[in-house]
């Protein structure tokens, strides 16, 4: 058998490369490896596919793509299974417009186009909306029914576009920036029903997108798709599912609004009288204290108190003055006692010499020596024996 097998390899392996076309029924990622089936869409063949080692290149398919590529026949001895190595791959037809699309969604997300941050607010209440869709389309009728069902004051700018083919990104274009330079209209609506992806491609357009990204007015998306749903829906500041969705995310439901109106200026009353209730009752405590009920009375405590401590001063003064006069009477009485002057109304005298010094002893005043004499009543001279 090993040896079969081996034959079989080397007579196949010298086939060489080939060019095939097809779609991707499997593509699966195993290893490092992507192995998957090659089928011909008309005769329902199928090939074994194996890309060896090259993430980067079996990153960019999946099941479904069809795809042009290169070859080699490649036989497992062991095994004894035939699969096709993948050289060279890329897409074709709707495949090759989904990588186109995929890589001009990288690209625009890489410059920020896509970024949550740029996304303008809609305003809560339109005035004015502008609308940019098919003529007498079910679109149309679903956005303009359903935002005047909810706010029937509401105002419509409405220019007609071509919605597929190739007028549409040029059509779209030019509405969208004389909508945009209308100041009255407050929000831009682009509308249209669901489709083929096909017919959904001009709103994937690099100029369209960019164009709405260049806009001062806040945009909606409105195309209706969820499988595929076009670039636009990603750079747009609010992606509606449906027509009828985008009329309901841009405009209030009036009786919800008046509802809610009514709810909060009910709480708002409930909370005010509460709060009064709560102040007053609080104002008629503090009325009832003595003191606001009768003013007059914190100033007649007072003044008693007052003229408590008034009386106590002068009373405390009185005594103080008092005992500081029979201070001062003793004081007095005890210098009279000790006085020299009292000591001479007894009857003494006080003999000096005439420079003042006082004579203490009788050998400094010999005989004839003039005197002075201090008496209680004056002076006297004489003169010594």
């Amino acid at each position: 058998m090993a040896q079969i097998n081996t034959h079989l390899q080397r007579h196949i392996e010298t086939l060489g490369a080939v060019w095939a076309e097809g779609e991707l029924t499997e593509w699966n990622l195993r290893r490092m490896h992507y192995y998957g089936k090659l089928r011909d869409p008309e005769t329902q063949a199928t090939l074994q596919l194996a890309l060896w080692r090259n993430p980067k290149l079996g990153g960019k398919f999946t099941a479904g793509d069809k795809v042009v590529l290169q070859i080699a026949p490649n036989y497992w001895v062991p095994g004894g299974t035939l699969s096709f190595v993948v050289q060279q791959m890329e897409h074709r037809g709707l495949g090759k417009l989904l990588q186109e699309l995929n890589e001009l969604r990288e690209k625009l997300t890489a410059e920020g186009l896509f970024a949550a941050e740029r996304k303008k607010p809609l305003p809560f209440l339109p005035h004015c909306i502008g609308l940019i869709t098919g003529k007498d389309s079910d679109a149309e009728r679903d956005v303009l029914v359903n935002a005047k069902r909810r706010w029937p004051n509401v105002n419509f700018r409405v220019v007609h576009t071509a919605v597929q083919g190739e007028r549409t990104v040029a059509e779209v274009i030019a509405a969208l920036q004389q909508l945009d330079a209308d100041s009255a209209v407050d929000v831009i609506v682009i509308a249209r029903g669901g489709g083929d992806f096909q017919h959904l491609l001009p709103f994937s357009d690099e100029s369209l997108l960019r164009a709405v990204a260049a806009t001062a007015t806040p945009v909606v998306s409105a195309i209706g798709h969820e499988p595929d749903h076009p670039l636009l829906d990603e750079v747009a500041d609010l992606r509606a599912s449906t027509p009828t969705d985008a009329a309901k995310r841009i405009v209030p439901d009036v009786a919800e609004e008046f509802a809610n109106l009514t709810a909060a200026r009910s709480r708002l009353y409930n909370h005010v009288l509460q709060r009064l209730n709560t102040e007053m009752l609080h104002l008629a405590s503090y009325r009832s204290r003595p003191v606001l009920s009768n003013p007059e009375l914190l100033i007649s405590q007072q003044q008693v108190e007052i003229e408590r401590w008034a009386s106590r001063a002068l009373e405390l003064t009185e005594r103080r003055l008092h005992d500081a006069t029979r201070e001062l009477q003793a004081n007095r009485s005890n210098l009279r006692a000790l006085s020299p002057l009292a000591t001479l109304q007894r009857g003494y005298a006080v003999a000096q010499l005439l420079d003042g010094t006082v004579v203490q002893n009788p050998q400094t005043a010999p005989a004839g020596t003039p005197l002075q004499l201090h008496l209680a009543g004056g002076k006297l001279r004489v003169v010594a024996e």
